[in-house]
Order: C-alpha cells, then sequence, then structure tokens
C-alpha cells in the first residue's frame, strides 16, 4: 500500500471495501477491493485461489494489476491496550471484575471500549448457585480461572479471563466455537493443550504469534501467585517495536528518564525545562519529571506569570495524559501557580477562550472519580475560569451542575471539595442565563445539610449564603425548604456579623424569600429561642451604620417584610420605624436606599393605628389613666371595682 495514495472509499460491498487510489510513481487511478483476513494461512489461501486472475485478459473483464497481503494489527493492539488500561485502573484500586469475558467488553465506537458488568463479594456469596450456574452454562464459565470457578476471588483471576480472551482471539482462525470453548476449559488442568494451540498459531503464521507465545503461559498458570500482573502483561508487549498498544503505554510511565534529560532538569533553567516538556508530549515518564522539577521551584526561579502559550502547554500534556493522575495533579497544581499570579499581577489579564481548558478538566475529573485533590484544584480553577466569562450554558450542558451537586454530597466530609464546589456553583449562576433549573433542585437541601454541618465555619457559611441567595432569585427553592433556609440566614447572620459580605448575601436572600413567601417573612419576624430576626436586623445595622451596602440590604429586606399584614403589625411593635428614619436621614444621596426607606416608612405609618389597637402601649401619657375593662377575678368581693388602671 505505500506505493498507493487513496483518494475516496467506495461504499462497502458483501465482501470488502473498494478504494479508489493512485500510484505515486505513475500517477494512474486503480481500484483497490480490500477484503478482511483472519491470519496468513487464510490470507495465503485466499491470495493462491486469486492468482489465476491476473492471467485474465478480456476487453469486458476488468484487469488485475497486482495481489498482495498487508497486516493491520493495530485495532487490536489498541483493544487491548485500553482493556489492559482499565483493568491496571481497577487493580490500582483493588477492584477485582470476577467475571471478565468478551460480552463484558463493550465497543462503544469503532476504536473504543469498555469494561461493563463488575461484580462484588456482595453479590457473589451464595456458592451453591454458583456451581449450579457454572455446570448449566459452562460456555459463559469457561473465561474463569480454576480457582474462581471454586469461588475464590483475585486480581489475578482477571488476568486468567484476559488470558482467555487473548487466546480465543489469537486461535480463531483455527478453533470454532465448541474447539474454542474446549480448549479455555482443557488448559486448566492440561498445560500442553495450550502448547498445541500456540504451536498452531505459529504455524499458521498469526500476526504477534511470538509475543503471545510468550506472554499466554505465564498469564495462564493454574497457581494464580505464578501468574503475572496487568504491569507485566504491558511490559511484555512493549518489549516488541511492532506491538505497541497506545493505551498500554499508560502504564509504563515509571521507565527511566534518559540522561541527558535528567542533567537539564537538574540545572533548572526554565526555558530548556519547558522545551522537554514541548517535545517529548508523548513520554509520561519525563512529563512527571518535569512536572515534579517545576512544581519544586520558587515563583521567582520560575518566573511566574508564565505567558498563556505555556499554559496551553500543560493542557495539552493533560489531554495526552488523561489516565495518569501524577500528571493531573501535577499540571493542576501548575495552572494554579501561573493562573493565579497572571491575575494577580494584571487583574485583566484573559484566559485562552475555545473551551480546551473546560473541557480536559472536566474530562479529568470525570477520569479519576475518587481523587478528591484532583477534585478541589480542577474545581478552583474552572472558576478562575467561567469568573471571566467562560460559556456558562456548554458548561450547564456537559452536566457541571450535577457533577458539583453530586460531589457535595458524595464529599461532604471533605472540606476542601465543598469550598471548591460552592465558589464554583456560585460563578456558574451569577449573571447566568440558567436553561435549566431541574439539576438545581437538590441544591438548596444539600447546601443547608452543609451548614448544617459545619455550624461553626464562617467561610462554610459565607460561601453557602451566597449560593442560596442565587438560588432564591433563581426560583429554585422549594415551599418546604423556605423556613429552613431562613433559619439558616438567621444563624449564618449571628455567627459571622463581622463578615460584610455574608451579611449582604444573607439580607438579599431574606429579602428575596421574604418577597415570594409570607410563610418566610413570618419566620423572620416571629421572636425564637435565639432572639427575634428582627433584633438580630438592628444589632446588624448597627455594625455597619456607615456601610451604605448593608443599610440599602437592610431596607430592601423591610420592604419584603413590610408588605404582608402579620409581620407588619410586628414591625411596628418592634419600634424599627426610628432605624428606618435614621437610615433615610444617613444615605440622602443614595436615591434607591431613601426610596426604600420611604416604602418602608409608609408602610408602618398606614398600619401604626390598628396595630397599636391590637397591641397594648408600652406607656401612657404621664397626665392621663388609661382604663381598660378587664374580666372580674375568682374571689373578689362584690361591689369591688371591676376596673384597674393598666400599666
Amino acid at each position: 500500500m505505500e506505493n498507493y495514495k487513496i483518494l475516496d472509499e467506495l461504499s462497502p460491498g458483501a465482501l470488502g471495501v473498494n478504494l479508489v487510489v493512485r500510484e505515486k510513481e505513475t500517477k494512474v487511478k486503480f481500484v483497490i477491493k480490500q477484503v478482511e483476513c483472519i491470519d496468513d494461512h487464510h490470507a495465503n489461501q485466499a491470495l493462491d485461489e486469486l492468482m489465476p486472475l491476473l492471467q485474465l485478459r478480456h476487453a469486458h473483464v476488468s484487469i488485475y494489476h497486482e495481489m498482495f497481503i498487508i497486516w493491520n494489527g493495530q485495532w487490536m493492539q489498541n483493544m487491548l491496550g485500553q482493556v489492559l488500561d482499565a483493568l491496571g485502573y481497577l487493580h490500582r484500586l483493588d477492584i477485582i471484575h470476577r467475571n471478565l469475558k468478551p460480552s463484558n467488553i463493550a465497543l462503544v465506537g469503532t476504536n473504543h471500549c469498555k469494561l461493563q458488568d463488575l461484580s462484588c463479594d456482595a453479590l457473589m456469596t451464595h456458592k451453591a448457585k454458583w456451581n449450579i450456574r457454572a455446570e448449566e452454562d459452562p460456555c459463559q464459565k469457561s473465561w474463569m480461572a480454576p480457582e474462581a470457578l471454586r469461588f475464590s476471588f483475585s486480581q489475578k483471576a482477571d488476568i486468567w479471563s484476559l488470558g482467555c480472551i487473548i487466546l480465543d482471539m489469537v486461535s480463531c482462525s483455527f478453533t470454532g466455537a465448541t474447539e474454542a470453548m474446549l480448549l479455555r476449559k482443557s488448559v486448566r488442568s492440561l498445560p500442553s493443550a495450550l502448547g498445541a494451540a500456540l504451536r498452531t498459531m505459529e504455524e499458521r503464521r498469526v500476526p504477534h504469534a511470538r509475543i503471545f507465545s510468550a506472554l499466554l503461559p505465564r498469564m495462564l498458570q493454574v497457581e494464580p501467585a505464578e501468574r503475572i500482573t496487568v504491569q507485566e502483561v504491558a511490559q511484555l508487549t512493549l518489549l516488541s517495536s511492532d506491538f505497541r498498544p497506545t493505551s498500554v503505554s499508560l502504564l509504563m510511565h515509571q521507565r527511566d528518564v534518559p540522561a541527558f534529560i535528567s542533567a537539564i532538569l537538574s540545572e533548572g533553567c526554565v526555558a530548556r525545562i519547558l522545551e522537554i516538556m514541548q517535545n517529548f508530549p508523548s513520554r509520561p515518564e519525563v512529563q512527571i519529571r518535569v512536572l515534579d522539577r517545576l512544581l519544586r521551584m520558587s515563583d521567582d526561579q520560575l518566573g511566574l506569570p508564565w505567558p498563556m502559550k505555556v499554559v496551553a502547554v500543560l493542557v495539552t500534556i493533560m489531554k495526552n495524559h488523561e489516565r495518569l493522575l501524577d500528571i493531573q495533579l501535577c499540571a493542576c497544581a501548575l495552572l494554579l501557580r501561573t493562573l493565579g499570579q497572571a491575575l494577580a499581577q494584571d487583574p485583566a489579564a484573559t484566559v485562552r477562550k475555545g473551551g480546551s481548558i473546560t473541557s480536559v478538566l472536566l474530562s479529568a475529573v470525570r477520569s479519576h472519580p475518587e481523587a478528591q485533590q484532583l477534585l478541589v484544584m480542577a474545581y478552583s480553577l474552572l472558576t478562575i475560569v467561567c469568573s471571566q466569562g467562560c460559556d456558562s450554558e456548554e458548561l450547564q450542558k456537559e452536566g457541571l451542575f450535577t457533577h458539583i451537586l453530586e460531589h457535595l454530597d458524595s464529599c461532604s466530609g471533605n472540606r476542601e471539595v465543598c469550598m471548591a464546589g460552592l465558589s464554583l456553583l456560585w460563578v456558574l449562576l451569577v449573571d447566568a442565563d440558567i436553561t435549566d433549573k431541574v439539576p438545581l433542585e437538590k441544591a438548596p437541601g444539600l447546601i443547608a445539610g452543609l451548614l448544617a454541618a459545619y455550624p461553626q465555619d464562617t467561610e462554610m457559611a459565607e460561601s453557602g449564603c451566597a449560593v442560596l441567595w442565587l438560588l432564591s432569585l433563581l426560583g429554585c427553592i422549594e415551599e418546604h425548604l423556605l423556613e429552613e433556609v431562613v433559619v439558616l440566614f438567621l444563624r449564618s447572620l449571628r455567627l459571622c456579623q463581622d463578615r460584610v459580605l455574608l451579611v449582604n448575601n444573607a439580607c438579599r436572600g431574606l429579602a428575596s424569600l421574604a418577597k415570594v413567601s409570607e410563610l418566610a417573612a413570618l419566620r423572620v419576624v416571629v421572636p425564637e429561642e435565639k432572639g427575634s430576626g428582627l433584633s438580630l436586623i438592628k444589632d446588624t445595622y448597627e455594625l455597619y451604620k456607615d456601610h451604605p451596602e448593608v443599610a440599602e440590604n437592610v431596607c430592601l429586606l423591610l420592604v419584603h417584610l413590610a408588605s404582608y399584614p402579620d409581620t407588619l403589625c410586628e414591625l411596628v411593635s418592634s419600634g424599627i420605624q426610628s432605624l428606618v428614619h435614621e437610615i433615610k436621614d444617613r444615605f440622602t444621596s443614595s436615591l434607591e436606599l431613601v426610596s426604600y426607606a420611604e416604602r418602608v416608612l409608609q408602610s408602618l405609618e398606614a398600619a401604626r393605628l390598628p396595630c397599636s389597637a391590637q397591641e397594648p402601649p408600652t406607656a401612657a401619657p404621664e397626665d392621663q389613666h388609661l382604663r381598660v375593662p378587664v374580666p372580674v377575678p375568682s374571689g373578689l368581693q362584690r361591689g369591688a371595682p371591676a376596673d384597674r388602671p393598666f400599666p
């Protein structure tokens, strides 16, 4: 095929694919019929049968120019590499698949597969049923290791199953389905059966027969302790230059770094170190060393902030080595340092648009769902990127809201994850056009749970109140949660009266809830064990009486509290009117604030007389005696006065 250039691919036929090609030397066009063969034997047999066609010469019969055989083993290498990568990931987490077989390797694309149907001890506890199934379904259980049939599972059992899968793939050209099943069963007790199959494989010149002849006997050892590991499988396959599964190389980043690279790293010249990073993008062992060296350097040595083109290199490295947690952690740590420095020195600096950073970060956390340290750094980076005007709608489509809330729930015991998640939620919600509020339905309850779990944490309270305020504006707090959220706002105010950001957000949140719910408004004004919400508002204002933003938010809250008759009477009786007068007189230059104050005063004035009639005054004028009728207490003699002065 190296002599031809492919120009077009025609519609596939029943036996193969037709390719329109041009011979590179003569520029003559031909049609190549590409037919797949299982192995050399099959291909040579087909070639022998087709050779006479080269002699055909007729005006109305297509003339065959040449016939040849080429081998494309990349697909099998790629699939095996992905399975090894996935199995290595599970084993590093001490997870055993237990039921590895071809039907549990799902092809989700032409060149992509995933392991499925993992089992656990809790689901495989009935040994008798297991034995019955093994007898009734011998084909499905023929992939299992000898000890697995005896109800004993380990990582080495997965190695046996993978060995059976490889054996089936390399012997499929000379064994049928029944023969293959019998072969898989026989190698458990008859090692010579495997040897015979491997000799046949070599005789028929199955691609990579030499590699598999060395690999399979070490995978299909009857004693689990004698079987090799996933790492060793990767090493054996990588020994051959013509068999290098792309994904398998991810398991090999422990290889030694060349001496000249180590020398450059020891020099500490950032420019040369960055050159290494760019010149060896596919060498994970090199990237690990480079990133580790950079992280150990001071900001002055690094020359931060770096230009954005260096940031782009880091993002590319993360993308190339998505499955390697060490690289993801180091790259994220460096990104945080350089972006933080860039924004600290120039707040107007911008991160490169285009979604490359966000997509790589999302892929990283999804590839390593248990890595909470990576999650914290990725959320922090996403917060930086999103705060610069990143397309929030795209992130919503990517399911980021759901992702954050799931981790706020599952990682509630990790304060760093919770804080990073709340910060990212705030950035995504503020000034965003929320196209779908359904993913946010669980947010208020989860945040309420976090604030309850960290009752004395002022930073958590500040972040939680900020997000709850935005959720209240979006109408995402359901009616059954209104009182609980109001209590959280009030509790946070009591805890953090010295944090002006929390004070403002809590007042805004209370105002937003009071605006839509009389129940929420009543919860603010009705006295409770720790005191009235109105007393808390007064105390808060006293602390910030010279702060116009706090005064405005207090007035906004009072506007909505004064919109209901029942709460209005509580406002009148609490003496809030003098506070509002003070605010109005103090901030005369703020038209909006004065407008709020006047609205509250008008409501209070309109309600003052009716409320006074319902509630006894606290004091009567000195020159008058207010007398009201009261019931006659028992024990009074007839003729005694039935009324008395009211204190």
